[in-house]
């Protein structure tokens, strides 16, 4: 199953709704480009809503960790929300929890961004 982003905006956050895989190859590839065109269109608070991905391969996980570097670089925040418990604990194993702000649901990830501006 391919790799399928939505996006949509709420209370001046970008929320992207991925559904599918993200893995090695053409998914990877288009979610970092997505990221790229989002920051390149001066978009700095962005939420990823994953409750819908199925399954995260090493580069998908590579492709998360580079696309919060970029948005960092570029003076952006990514945030993760609606992780399945599969991938919290592929985060947990790779204790790359402590990288990313995770929140239970895209609502929350939202507020987070007014309480921190």
């Amino acid at each position: 199953m391919a790799l399928e982003i939505a996006e949509r905006e709420s209370d001046g956050v970008t929320v992207l709704v991925l559904a599918g895989r993200v893995t090695l190859g053409e998914e990877s590839n288009q979610l970092r480009s997505k990221l790229k065109e989002l920051l390149a269109e001066g978009k700095t608070r962005l939420v990823l809503d994953l409750a819908d991905v199925k399954y995260i391969d090493s580069a998908g996980l590579g492709t998360l960790v580079a696309g919060y570097t970029t948005a960092r670089n570029h003076g952006a925040s990514m945030k993760l929300a609606n992780l399945t418990k599969k991938f919290d604990e592929q985060l947990h194993i790779t204790k790359l929890v402590t990288v990313f702000d995770v929140y239970n649901s895209v609502g929350e990830a939202v507020k987070s961004f007014a309480q921190t501006s």
